[in-house]
């Protein structure tokens, strides 16, 4: 697929969120240890867990579970009885959960505000929608690709709905690689300034989100995707340049 192609697509798959997986809420119930999602990128029912993540403001350690993988599906079977995906592992509280709806109940009444979520929310609503953005990006992050298997998993600053951001974690999914991700919804207005105009406009603006906060710290500004890889000590934001240090390093 051309890049123009392909960047169409990913803006279109935004567009159709309707605005799910961009924004954040201030969370005071973080849990202690990150949540583990056992997850395929371009799989709908994941991709309604993820924007609930995005929402929270939970960080999570994705293991991908393309088609025909061998690294993590195993490890799945092993821990919920079966290959079905999503699966939640929460360390906090031993619980394993599967269906996209159960634990998107799960995650608002531990770390959110306690709400009941009704299933014509999750599947009548979200779920049709995500079904949309698998389809108009032809279902990448599904099928397995070979790959070097990282010692430590890569750590991706990103929030669900970025289009940016989707091409890096479809690229990490089909090669099996793990990492922890962490989320930076926005929460304030200036947020939604684009980073170079915001530098110019707002040069003494600070976010109010640790993440965020954490990767102006890091970068300079609040751009994502940024990858941070433990096992070479590189960081790097701009997604084509991510992926081609993940070709370069990872890929068979």
């Amino acid at each position: 697929m051309p890049g123009i192609l392909n960047f169409a697509s990913s803006f279109l798959g935004t567009l159709l969120a309707e605005g799910r997986g961009v924004s954040a809420t201030r969370n005071p119930n973080h849990p202690i240890l990150p949540l583990e999602l056992y997850d395929m990128e371009g799989c709908p029912f994941c991709r309604v867990v993820r924007e609930v993540m995005t929402q929270l403001d939970l960080n999570v350690i994705i293991y991908p579970c393309p088609k025909k993988g061998t690294r993590f599906r195993p490890m799945a079977e092993r821990i919920g009885g079966k290959q079905q995906f999503p699966l939640l592992v929460d360390p906090n509280t031993n619980k394993r959960i599967y269906e996209s709806h159960d634990i998107i109940a799960y995650l608002y009444e531990f770390y959110g505000d306690g709400r009941t979520v009704s299933k014509v929310s999750t599947m009548g609503i979200r779920t049709p929608a995500s079904i949309a953005i698998s389809t108009v990006r032809l279902y990448k992050g599904i099928k397995v690709r070979k790959s070097i298997e990282p010692k430590q998993p890569l750590i991706l600053y990103s929030f669900e709905s970025s289009p940016f951001a989707r091409f890096v974690r479809e690229y990490l999914c089909e090669h099996e690689l793990p990492y922890l991700l962490l989320n930076v919804g926005r929460t304030q207005w200036q947020d939604y300034v684009p980073p170079l105009v915001r530098q110019y406009l707002l040069p003494d603006f600070k976010p109010n989100h640790k993440n965020r906060l954490g990767l102006t710290e890091r970068s300079g500004n609040v751009t994502v995707p940024y990858l941070i890889d433990p096992n070479t000590q590189i960081e790097m934001g701009e997604s084509a340049d991510i992926l081609d240090y993940l070709k370069e390093n990872y890929a068979v």
